[in-house]
């Protein structure tokens, strides 16, 4: 079997930096062997590891990370595949060292709640997925029978909306919804997954016109923090009735944009309910207060908050509160924004990101008073993702027997991010025009170069389905 080599004098491995050396096969798609401490920079070199090399690749000064695994990501394939699809998206995910995504189970359609949806989810992936690819199920209320057989089935978990979806296929879930579908799956290796806002519909916004749609405080001001403080203490009052849990089995909060449910996530934590959160890339970049009128493409929920809000949000990743950081990729049509109109209240909620993980969250971490480290980006954005995701067996590490998927990551190349060269469909982001630190010149997934200076280096799709590991 003919293997490959790369090495760089600064490799993330185990939480560190060193130089290292990794052996790998394009055959097998798996790591062979880590030399520690070892720059090995030409074959003859390597011949004396008795392996046979055919390629050996020296990226120094490039650091080498694990391939990122961006465990929330909406694709939308089949059914709404004209606001992404399997192939942009994983092409986008793929540019930016994103090796493995988990895509939500809405807003394909028919959305991912039954063996039959999730069947003709994975006939759209069929020569259709650039980077691997895992799947969530729905927590919808007709489907409490349908959540075993999936769990059988492959998917990774599920997840629910505590308010209404955006989508009307993909209804909302109760308390007691909660309380039966946690008891059904305990025993398994699963996740449920939330969206925490419980919305109050009486809550009013005074001191705004109700014709003065484009400003965004007036959005902002109608999803409030109390909405998530109060869908996630729901959340955790169903977690404090179930016992007997298997230990992989848990409830994880999806893209938290408030500090104010932080402590009753810390007592949650102290009193070891199994409770992870995510939070994403634009509520660690983005600010409220620099979001001009009209700009549409700034809408997401729950909504970007303040700068107050953000700087809490990177303490309580640096606490282990908040255990993870996603995209929550969500793009839609130009149309359904509302550019036109700058209508903030009537645009769809979401925002395009994935394959910008690295760049977004490197600019954004190293501008805090506490600059952060390559170290916690892999922490939070493969290794707690992969584990997330029940994928961390094979995703997510630099380690013998796992996956050869990796990125070679400059963090000093600076530049204009510029909406027109992405790999979305709708190529509309609120980062246009933002200055950036931080290149993926490299993707390697399963041991294959797949992306190389800004280029594909295959007309065909290389991902795979991950379904059992």
């Amino acid at each position: 079997m003919s293997l490959k080599a790369i090495t760089s004098d600064k490799v993330v491995i185990n939480q560190r930096i060193i130089p290292a050396t990794i052996i790998y096969s394009s055959e097998s798609g798996k790591i062979i062997e880590i030399y520690e401490n070892q720059i090995l920079t030409d074959l003859e070199n390597i011949a004396l590891l008795q392996y046979d090399i055919s390629e050996c690749l020296n990226v120094s000064p490039k650091v080498i990370l694990p391939g990122l695994v961006d465990s929330h990501v909406h694709l939308n394939d089949p059914g709404r595949s004209e606001w992404e699809g399997f192939e942009t998206g994983t092409k986008s995910a793929l540019s930016g060292g994103v090796t493995t995504v988990v895509d939500m189970p809405l807003n394909a359609t028919p959305p991912t709640s039954n063996i039959k949806n999730l069947n003709s989810k994975i006939a759209a992936t069929k020569n259709n997925i650039w980077c691997d690819v895992a799947f969530w199920g729905a927590l919808i209320p007709e489907n409490l029978d349908d959540l075993i057989p999936m769990v059988k089935a492959g998917v990774r978990g599920f997840k629910g909306f505590l308010c209404h979806s955006g989508i009307d296929e993909y209804k909302n879930i109760d308390k007691e919804y909660i309380k039966v579908a946690m008891e059904t799956l305990k025993s398994y290796d699963t996740k449920l997954l939330f969206h925490a806002e419980l919305i109050d519909d009486n809550h009013t916004i005074e001191d705004i016109p109700n014709d003065n749609n484009s400003k965004y405080n007036k959005f902002l001001r109608s999803r409030p923090d109390q909405f998530e403080t109060d869908g996630i203490q729901l959340v955790i009052d169903c977690l404090k009735e179930i016992e007997n849990v298997h230990p992989n089995f848990g409830a994880h909060i999806v893209h938290l944009a408030s500090d104010k449910p932080l402590s009753i996530i810390e007592i949650a934590k102290q009193n070891k309910l199994p409770l992870t959160v995510e939070t994403c890339f634009h509520y660690l970049t983005l600010t409220s207060e620099t979001i001009p009128d009209s700009c549409t493409q700034y809408k997401c929920c729950p909504p970007i908050r303040s700068n107050d809000t953000r700087l809490l949000l990177w303490d309580a990743l640096r606490k282990g509160l908040i255990t993870s950081v996603v995209s929550d990729h969500s793009p839609c049509t130009s149309e359904l924004k509302k550019l036109e109109s700058g209508d903030f209240m009537e645009a769809w909620g979401g925002i395009s990101s994935v394959g910008l993980n690295l760049p977004l969250i490197w600019t954004s971490g190293r501008g805090i008073r506490k600059p952060i480290s390559l170290i916690e980006i892999v922490k939070w954005c493969c290794e707690n993702t992969a584990k997330q995701a029940g994928v961390d067996n094979i995703k997510g590490y630099i380690k013998v027997g796992h996956d050869a998927d990796f990125v070679v990551f400059d963090p000093y190349h600076k530049y204009i991010y510029n909406d027109i060269h992405s790999h979305f469909k709708n190529k509309l982001t609120p980062y246009h025009g933002m200055e950036l630190s931080g290149k993926v010149n490299m993707t390697i997934l399963r041991g294959n170069t797949v992306y190389y200076h800004n280029k594909f280096t295959s007309m065909e799709s290389q991902g795979t389905l991950i379904l059992n590991t």
